[in-house]
């Protein structure tokens, strides 16, 4: 449990200090359709612990398995995934598909005050996960699902 509690407030820090920072000034610059797979890259892992929690609130529970897919979800989360939505990055690409909806890309506001809504409920998902309490994490794990489910609701195609 140490170690996910040092790697959440590695992973705070990181987002504090590191946020204001493009993406682009700390790696070389990505071409549009590498930034989509990326993107989807990443969003597909925070899924895919998503669904493990999941799992595991409506089965047997294991708070390990639980804290580690948490601190991922936080993790992936705060890790600037921003910066994937550069410019060319609104349409397909050959065989790569975005589900991105233009609107994403005229309405920063919405998507910053989303963005940040779900790294708020997804710190709150690592810092509960840790604490074994179950019936506050399937709350927790519903706020962080909602928050998730709003940029879909609004920017995410069918």
């Amino acid at each position: 449990m140490k170690v996910l509690k040092r790697l959440l407030v590695l992973n705070v820090l990181a987002a504090v200090v590191l946020g204001p920072v493009s993406g682009s000034v700390l790696a070389a610059p990505l071409k549009p359709d590498e930034q989509i797979k990326f993107r989807k890259a990443g969003y597909g892992f925070m899924a895919w612990n998503m669904r493990k929690i999941k799992g595991n609130l409506e089965g047997t529970y294991s708070n390990d398995e639980v804290a580690k897919a948490a601190a991922a979800v936080a993790a992936v989360s705060n890790s600037g995934l921003g910066a994937l939505f550069g410019p060319g990055t609104d349409q397909d690409i050959g065989d790569l598909k975005t589900r991105v909806k233009p609107e994403f890309f005229q309405q920063a506001d919405k998507v910053r005050e989303l963005a940040q809504a779900l790294n708020k409920e997804a710190n709150e998902l690592a810092k509960v996960a840790t604490t074994g309490d179950v019936a506050a994490m399937k709350v927790q794990f519903g706020k962080t699902s909602d928050a998730c489910q709003a940029c879909h609701d609004r920017f995410r195609k069918e």
